[in-house]
């Protein structure tokens, strides 16, 4: 009767719709009676909270609750035409050659995986298939790292239906990087896309998760990677968001990263009607070097947030976060970061910037960056800025026989570069500026 009371508390028509949803798949998500007591204490903070609304400050400026209109149903497995439409998922990496590992509606695809001659010391497979046959070493690893008090992550956790399940032992040197594909086949349905990664001590990897759909549907996804950076290890991440322009998309990446470690993530957000980017990053030993960066393109009237938490627990650990937006027609970029330095974490050195480029007098940006500093042997500093196109440098280029729409774009290159050179795979980083040539081709 408890749990009865509890959620005649949810009010609006899509929180009502993710507690049927729940209620009526509960029984035949993957995981044993470990896992469904996780789910059902995630779903619990979901009924406590309700979705996240403006008057809960890491949400202040995404209204969850009024931009969600609705919940779209679990996404069916996917049939054969949708697994025809994702053999091109994946493209906008151009060249770069990748391991593929293809989820279509948040389901895995083996027949268009790259799954053989795994190299020394790699391990890869699908989330749902290991929670099936009770790969307890696994379960144990879930939730381990994202916060159980968010209320997207509490969802996801609540209704994760597949995934990737990747290890890479100590000492390993992954040479390809890990592309993950996530597809929507346009169906109006939702997925909730839960993946872990454990990286070993020393060991060597890249990962890529690229989500994409086609225009024209309202399909809704919930994607989370809790991945663990043992000590010693170099790990690259980049996330590229392209949703088709009706959906609605929350990521979540959580991390914890081992002393000593070189880790790099880099969000590249192009797609998508609402779009929610979290970052949880938590340094757990000394003398790691981390960099922080992302782009992000919005026009029309698209609204995309990026929320970054980044704890320095261990002592002489260096971060640098870097975003950048561009903001056409009547977009809305949004970008919150926070800076956490523990007590014992001296000689941290951390610099975060924020800057957004507004094409528009219609777009809006929101930016927040913040310092919580409890040691005293630190240098931290954080600075924000928006602002239009320099008219000067504009005309020094159209003044040398440039076209003011050429101009533009060279200057929004430029602009977007500073976070975009931060990522060490040059064919990627190639391929995410054509990404960006394209999208300014397609201005108005």
């Amino acid at each position: 009767m408890h749990a009865m009371t509890e959620v005649k508390a949810i009010k609006t028509a899509a929180e009502a719709g993710l507690a049927e949803t729940y209620a009526a798949a509960r029984s035949r998500l993957p995981g044993g009676k470990a896992v469904a007591a996780q789910r059902q204490a995630a779903f619990e903070v979901f009924v406590r909270d309700g979705l996240p609304h403006r008057r809960v400050e890491d949400w202040k400026y995404t209204d969850l609750r009024a931009l969600m209109r609705e919940a779209r149903p679990l996404a069916p497995p996917p049939d054969a035409a949708a697994k025809a439409q994702a053999k091109t998922a994946g493209a906008m990496l151009g060249d770069v050659e990748t391991r593929r590992l293809v989820f279509v509606d948040g389901a895995f695809v083996p027949e268009l995986s790259d799954t053989a001659a795994l190299e020394n010391g790699l391990t890869v497979g699908s989330l749902a298939q290991a929670l099936a046959d009770g790969d307890a070493a696994l379960s144990g690893e879930l939730g381990k790292r994202a916060p159980a008090t968010d209320v997207a992550v509490a969802l996801n956790t609540a209704l994760m239906g597949d995934g990737a399940a990747i290890r890479i032992a100590p000492g390993a040197t992954i040479e390809r990087p890990l592309h993950l594909v996530f597809m929507a086949s346009g169906k109006p349905a939702a997925s909730f896309v839960r993946s872990l990664v454990a990286v070993g001590e020393r060991a060597r990897a890249m990962l890529i998760e690229s989500h994409e759909g086609p225009p024209g549907c309202g399909y809704q996804v919930n994607a989370a990677l809790e991945l663990a950076v043992g000590e010693g290890a170099h790990v690259d991440h980049v996330r590229i968001i392209g949703e088709g322009a009706e959906a609605l998309h929350v990521s979540t990446l959580a991390a914890a990263i081992g002393g000593k470690a070189r880790f790099n993530t880099f969000s590249f957000v192009i797609g998508g009607a609402v779009v929610r980017n979290q970052i949880f990053l938590d340094f757990d030993g000394d003398e790691t070097v981390a960099g922080i960066r992302g782009a992000t393109l919005l026009k029309a009237r698209q609204h995309a947030d990026t929320t970054l938490v980044v704890r320095h627990s261990g002592r002489g650990c260096q971060s640098r976060e870097v975003f950048k937006s561009v903001l056409d027609d009547e977009a809305h970029g949004v970008f919150q970061g926070r800076i956490i330095v523990k007590p014992h974490a001296q000689q941290t050195d951390a610099r975060m910037m924020t800057r957004a480029l507004l094409l528009s007098d219609r777009a809006e940006a929101d930016n927040k960056p913040e310092l919580e500093i409890f040691a005293d042997d630190v240098q931290c500093g954080h600075g924000a800025t928006a602002g239009a196109i320099d008219e000067a440098l504009k005309f020094y280029l159209m003044a040398r026989g440039i076209p003011n729409a050429e101009a533009e774009a060279l200057l929004i290159q430029a602009f977007l570069g500073e976070a975009l050179d931060g990522l060490e795979h040059a064919a990627l980083r190639e391929a995410l500026m054509h990404r960006v040539a394209n999208w300014l081709k397609t201005r108005g």
